[in-house]
């Protein structure tokens, strides 16, 4: 850093003697007072009058102080958010980047799509995340899920509570249904947030690498159940997600998830027009169809989601995975685990939107 300047002065007795001026220059600095130790050679001694000559000097716009650190710091961080994505957007037009077989792209996901739903995740639901501890710093682990809201914005809320608030930093790869990966646009958007098929073979597959895994087993039932039937858990399957727990040795993960219901209560299911439409259901809303694409605008509810106390599966058998009344009851703790955490959650919970 340049030494500071040497700002003139009207009074006389803060001059000093030439000697005192240099050597206040050679020290950087005619703003400390005291520059040495009485009776040291060259010392200079603060001089009466000084600080008051200073507060009435005119200082000239040459002889403004130099930008503070902070400021710097902010152009330099500036810069360097400028600079990182220049690098991006070069490593994407140029190819340099990698995404896994599954079509999941990191670079991409951290970057900008986890940037775009974390204003809705923090702002818009603002979702409260308890129990993050509960998930596995490493290794693979399942999370189960209850599904609701019509459309399937809770996998993305709960994507972004995993990536956001494990002290690791943690990914969550979602097992989404067929019609996910139908859909264009919808389709590679998935695909590149790590979204993959709900089959065994996927699952134990990124189990196997040591992946987090969301799974949420009440499917199409869940999201499409009318608002009469909120918060009451469908039915979950056959248990497989648990079949691959087991195989795999990893815990399962119970998570619950409140406020979802509430964002498209659905009144009413327009079911002749939804199999015309190829799709499971056709909602009805208070807002949709009524206000058109207004009507899509889910309500801003106040969400919470809390992962559960993981349950163990490394200690079965490797044959245990083909034992139906295991996987019978593991299931049914499962479900049973969310659903009392889901009433506790709304015993608790103050609001829907506040």
């Amino acid at each position: 850093m340049a030494d500071a300047k040497v700002i003139p002065f009207d009074d006389d007795r803060s001059r000093g003697s030439a000697a005192q001026r240099q050597s206040r220059r050679r020290s950087g600095g005619s703003r400390r007072g005291a520059l040495a130790e009485p009776g040291e050679t060259g010392a200079v001694q603060p001089l009466p009058g000084r600080a008051r000559a200073r507060e009435d000097a005119p200082v000239s716009r040459e002889e403004e102080p130099p930008q503070t650190e902070e400021a710097g710091g902010r152009d330099g961080g500036l810069e360097r958010r400028v600079a990182a994505g220049l690098a991006f957007l070069r490593r994407r037009l140029t190819g340099d980047y990698e995404v896994d077989d599954f079509g999941y792209d990191e670079e991409l996901t951290d970057q900008v799509l986890m940037s775009l739903l974390r204003p809705v995740f923090e702002k818009y639901f603002r979702v409260e995340v308890k129990g993050i501890e509960n998930i596995p710093a490493e290794g693979g682990a399942l999370i189960v899920a209850n599904h609701s809201g019509t459309l399937p914005l809770d996998g993305l809320m709960m994507q972004v509570a995993v990536h956001d608030h494990h002290p690791a930093g943690r990914h969550l790869r979602l097992l989404a249904a067929d019609l996910v990966f139908v859909l264009p646009v919808v389709n590679e958007l998935a695909r590149k947030l790590g979204h993959t098929l709900a089959c065994a073979e996927d699952a134990e597959r990124l189990l196997g690498q040591g992946e987090l895994v969301g799974v949420m087993p009440e499917g199409f039932k869940g999201i499409g159940k009318p608002f009469g039937e909120r918060y009451k858990l469908q039915r979950f399957g056959r248990g497989g997600f648990v079949s691959t727990a087991l195989r795999q040795g990893v815990p399962i993960v119970p998570c619950s998830i409140v406020g979802a219901e509430e964002i498209y209560p659905m009144i009413g299911n327009a079911k002749t027009l939804a199999r015309v439409l190829g799709i499971p259901y056709f909602p009805l809303t208070p807002t949709f169809p009524w206000l058109g694409p207004l009507g899509a605008v889910p309500l801003p509810t106040k969400w919470t989601i809390q992962f559960g106390e993981p349950i163990a599966t490394d200690g079965y058998p490797p044959e245990a995975a083909e034992d139906p009344m295991l996987m019978f009851n593991l299931t049914d703790q499962v479900r049973e685990q969310i659903q009392h955490t889901l009433y506790k959650l709304l015993v608790q919970r103050r609001s829907v939107f506040f």
